[in-house]
């Protein structure tokens, strides 16, 4: 008596590993849920954490080059705008004062 093994589309185990990221449930609750082997589905999160590290996000050369680029500019605006809206906030407290 031999048992098959179940293929589960690629969708299904994104899905599957997002439930577990997402709402913080147990592996196993949602295993059982799903109806998936609770150390297939450990298996599915552990592989799809080590993918994020590892930044196998699909981005080639130029696109990784440009949005490190971007980043930078994003948080030297952030500074940008904290430092005018503090310089807002002394200005607007000196001509309530006089």
């Amino acid at each position: 008596m031999t048992e098959t093994r179940r293929r589960f589309e690629q969708d299904f185990r994104d899905g599957a590993v997002r439930i577990v990221e997402e709402t913080g449930r147990p592996i196993v609750r949602v295993a059982r849920e799903l109806g998936v082997n609770a150390g297939t589905l450990a298996n599915w999160v552990n592989m799809a954490r080590q993918r994020r590290r590892a930044g196998n996000d699909g981005l080639g050369e130029d696109e990784r080059a440009e949005l490190v680029r971007l980043r930078r500019e994003v948080a030297e605006l952030a500074m940008e705008r904290d430092v005018l809206k503090r310089s807002v906030a002394l200005w607007v407290k000196d001509a309530m004062g006089r």
